[in-house]
């Protein structure tokens, strides 16, 4: 990885005029902002279908694409849409912020009218990419029957037969449910058109786009019933044990996922090709990949199901470097970053240091513990990427204002930071500094927003998710200063 500077903003955090950002032209428009910065990465946050509490890291399919996500005046242009079908269409009165709410009501109903007007269109696209999709035909039929019950987790499915995939059960449901089977195949095949062409176009200005594989699947997720001997479940399909994270400074009772937890003897049985496949199907989309909890492949925090909290876990042995031997043999060299926070263990960073994978250093974590902090830039190396913050942490400004004072004015000696400079153009100035061969920055630092932009509050439901940037906060002056930086520090 060549030293470079990139920019962390989700796709829904766009602006549209319809509830939530897409893969539309104002995603054109944010990859020529990029471009005009000087920037050489885009990352985003995973891209698969959300549910309850609309967090892209519990995603009903690892394979499919966000039906959010898709465009509605693309659809237009192609003649599946009229704009009286959506521009009266109540979106939510906050541009600023998304409601999931009736995004889920509105949008739905809209791509169904779509779904009507493609019936009268060539099918022959489509046909080849069903055929070339195998995962989708058990997506679809999961969906389907998903919204026939009401959109509860299979879990609760109240056919005990399709619940467990009896083979009668297959069949009964695909015909009974043919046509909603098409229309959820009919999504993803926008949503593939739409994503290609956007990440064509990205790549054609010298942007490479940072993907995000969550380590765990969610519990109501096609993966988890289409594969139950895979994850620690019982007979009925519920589970044993479920992923977290043990109680820590940041939370005295942990924090408790809920994701099943991977049979990784079982997984091991075929060298993982059920793993090989998901890494496959993540580089046909995205130029990197980032692994989020790296270290859960050493050793994994299982807690007991059900439970309240995550004080009675404990940790487990994961698959270690084999893993990763495995993985480099049958899809080679593969460009991935390792979110390597929390608690390392000293295997941990031994399986880091083998794979040879650059780890993640977070700058506002440097000022809150002893000087000889792992996060001080003058103590990284410089097979690293380095960050203002993530996803799951304050903008800078927000961190300013919650910070111990004397956190905060640790940090202004250590940057030198002027106040004429502001917090978070002193924290960008020091990453960039830094030797670290990628530094990427939240959109909300560049902005100097506070943590009402923040993206999400890790072990909380409601209000997260749901940020979106103001189009006209998207200025010359701001690429040209960001460019400035890019220029002066060589990145």
């Amino acid at each position: 990885m060549k030293r470079a500077a990139g920019t962390l903003m989700h796709i829904t955090s766009l602006p549209s005029n319809f509830g939530i950002g897409t893969m539309g032209k104002e995603a054109y428009h944010f990859a020529n902002f990029l471009k005009n910065s000087s920037q050489s990465y885009w990352q985003i946050l995973p891209i698969g279908p959300t549910g309850f509490g609309d967090s892209p890291y519990q995603s009903f399919s690892m394979y499919a694409i966000n039906p959010y996500l898709i465009d509605l005046d693309m659809l237009c242009e192609d003649s599946l849409l009229k704009k009286e079908d959506y521009y009266s269409l109540d979106w939510g009165i906050n541009k600023f912020s998304i409601d999931y709410g009736k995004i889920y009501d509105t949008r739905f109903n809209v791509l169904k009218i779509a779904f009507e007007n493609f019936k009268s269109k060539n099918q022959d696209k489509f046909n080849i990419f069903i055929n070339e999709n195998i995962w989708l035909s058990d997506y679809a039929l999961y969906m389907a029957v998903k919204q026939h019950f009401g959109m509860i987790s299979f879990t609760q499915w109240p056919d005990s037969d399709i619940r467990r995939r009896t083979e009668d059960s297959i069949k009964k449901y695909s015909f009974m449910l043919s046509k909603e089977i098409k229309f959820w195949m009919f999504l993803q095949f926008l949503a593939f058109n739409q994503w290609n062409k956007l990440k064509k176009y990205v790549n054609s200005l010298g942007l490479k786009i940072i993907g995000d594989i969550p380590i765990y699947v969610g519990l109501d997720s096609v993966e988890t019933w289409v594969n139950p001997e895979l994850f620690m479940l019982d007979e009925n399909h519920m589970p044993t044990c479920v992923a977290g994270c043990p109680p820590d400074s940041f939370s005295d009772k942990g924090q408790l996922w809920g994701n099943p937890i991977y049979n990784w003897e079982r997984l091991k049985k075929d060298n993982y090709k059920w793993w090989i496949k998901r890494f496959g199907a993540a580089l046909n989309l995205f130029d990197i990949i980032r692994i989020d909890h790296f270290r859960g492949f050493d050793s994994y925090y299982s807690i007991p199901y059900p439970a309240e909290n995550a004080k009675k876990g404990k940790w487990q042995d994961g698959p270690g470097l084999e893993f990763f031997n495995i993985l480099k043999k049958e899809l080679g060299d593969l460009p991935i970053i390792a979110e390597d926070l929390g608690f390392l263990t000293p295997c941990v960073k031994k399986m880091l240091l083998d794979t040879k994978y650059p780890g993640m250093k977070i700058l506002q974590f440097a000022f809150d513990s002893s000087k000889s902090s792992d996060f001080l830039p003058h103590n990284y190396n410089k097979n690293c990427v380095a960050y203002t913050g993530t996803h799951d942490n304050s903008t800078i400004v927000g961190w300013a204002k919650s910070a111990k004072e004397n956190e905060v004015a640790y940090a202004f000696e250590y940057g030198a930071f002027s106040k004429e400079e502001g917090t978070n153009w002193g924290m960008i100035r020091l990453l960039y500094s830094s030797v670290a061969d990628l530094a990427v920055v939240p959109l909300q630092d560049y902005l100097g927003l506070d943590d009402e932009s923040r993206m999400n509050i890790p072990s909380t439901l409601g209000g997260n998710w749901k940020w979106r940037v103001d189009k006209n906060s998207l200025t010359d002056d701001l690429a040209n200063k960001i460019k400035k930086m890019v220029k002066c520090y060589g990145r």
